[in-house]
C-alpha cells in the first residue's frame, strides 16, 4: 500500500489524515476554504433560513424559461451555420 501524503496548512489539525475532515459550519465566513469533499453541519433553523434566502431570488416561471431557451438556442444555430 502507497503512502500517501497530504498538504496541511500551517494551522490545520494534524489529528486526522484525511484533509477533508476539517469540518465547517454553514455560517463560516472564511468562504475561500470552502471544501466539497468536507462535511457542513448546520441546525434545521439555519438551513431553512438558507433555503429561504434562497427563495427571495430571481425565479422565472417555466414558459418564460422555454422562451428564453428557444431564442437562445435559434440564435445560437444561426450563429454556428455562419
Amino acid at each position: 500500500m502507497s503512502k500517501k501524503s497530504y498538504k496541511h496548512s500551517d494551522n490545520a489539525s494534524q489529528i486526522a489524515g484525511e484533509p477533508a475532515v476539517a469540518y465547517h459550519r454553514i455560517e463560516s465566513p472564511a468562504v475561500v476554504d470552502w471544501n466539497p469533499n468536507a462535511p457542513v453541519h448546520a441546525t434545521q433553523e439555519e438551513w431553512w433560513e438558507h433555503i429561504h434566502e434562497i427563495e427571495e431570488g430571481h425565479f422565472m416561471t417555466l414558459e418564460e424559461f422555454n422562451c428564453r431557451f428557444d431564442a437562445w438556442e435559434k440564435n445560437y444555430l444561426a450563429s454556428r451555420l455562419k
